[in-house]
């Protein structure tokens, strides 16, 4: 699907407001979809009301599709750790990064006052949790940014002082990208682990 006319909010802003999220139905192998639009009004993802509100606020005809699989740039996984998002808050002079900008799958917290550097896991294993069913990632590459880290999650407002940042000072890189290895489950508060040694 290489070249298919994506709507994103790198091309409308504002679409970042609206908020989509899984409710388990009657069939848990495929959760029902539904969006929250920036007015608060709660929708099914395939609402003909919805399509119809950001075809209007994006000046032409849309269409709504449901991938089951889903879409990702690069990789299925990203990481971004707190240490990262201090940094680029204390470089940048924006106070209080949402993490949300980012669009991580997995946010890593440091334990104690040693910070994660999260770069240098690339070519490595990543063990998240210490328990039987505890998934592992292959960590493959950094994660190349674009002016989507711009946008606030909530406002839609630009901050390009962010992109720039990350251009500057980590040759626009923050966070990381990772495959699966192996699939488990995964929960808040879990601790993660590197080998070394792959």
């Amino acid at each position: 699907m290489s070249g298919f006319p994506w709507l994103n909010a790198s091309r409308m802003p504002q679409l970042i407001r609206y908020k989509a999220y899984h409710t388990n139905g009657s069939e848990p192998s495929s959760p029902s979809v539904r969006v929250r639009t920036p007015e608060g009004a709660d929708v099914k993802a395939e609402d003909e009301s919805l399509r119809k509100q950001l075809a209007a606020a994006f000046g032409t005809d849309v269409t709504l599709v449901r991938l089951d699989n889903g879409i990702f740039d690069d990789s299925p996984v990203s990481l971004i750790s707190t240490t990262t998002l201090a940094t680029l808050e204390t470089e940048s002079g924006c106070g209080n990064l949402d993490a949300r900008r980012f669009r991580p799958n997995v946010l890593i917290e440091p334990i104690g006052d040693a910070p994660v550097q999260e770069h240098a896991w690339v070519g490595k294993t990543v063990l998240v949790g210490n328990h039987a069913n505890a998934p592992s990632l292959r960590v493959t590459a950094q994660d190349i940014r674009c002016v989507m880290v711009n946008l606030d999650p909530e406002t839609a407002v630009a901050e390009p002082r962010i992109l720039k940042t990350i251009a500057r000072f980590s040759e626009n890189c923050a966070g990381v990208y990772a495959s699966v290895l192996n699939t488990g489950t995964l929960s808040v508060g879990e601790h993660l682990f590197v080998d070394e040694e792959h």
